[in-house]
């Protein structure tokens, strides 16, 4: 059988949904995110100048702003692969 595991990007997050870390990664602030993290996605924005994608996540009660840059040299990678690094719970 194969999976059916959802491909989406950081920008595809769908609000309200609870994601959990299964493979650690840094944002742009280099916060490490460890696995088992779990966190309540609630919006984004994106700033094209910088490609400065920010994910605003409730987490602990308190809404959480994480950073990414979506270049190769940054987290590029990281947000086109996002399933590889959170998945929905």
């Amino acid at each position: 059988m194969s999976s059916s595991k959802r491909k989406f990007t950081a920008a595809e997050l769908i609000p309200g949904q609870t994601y959990c870390v299964i493979k650690a990664f840094k944002d742009f602030d280099r916060i490490t995110h460890s696995v088992g993290e779990t966190w309540r996605f609630i919006e984004k924005n994106f700033l094209p100048y910088d490609d400065g994608l920010s994910l605003f996540v409730e987490r602990n009660g308190q809404r959480t702003q994480y950073r990414l840059q979506w270049r190769e040299d940054a987290q590029g990678q990281v947000i086109d692969a996002f399933p590889d690094f959170v998945e929905e719970a």
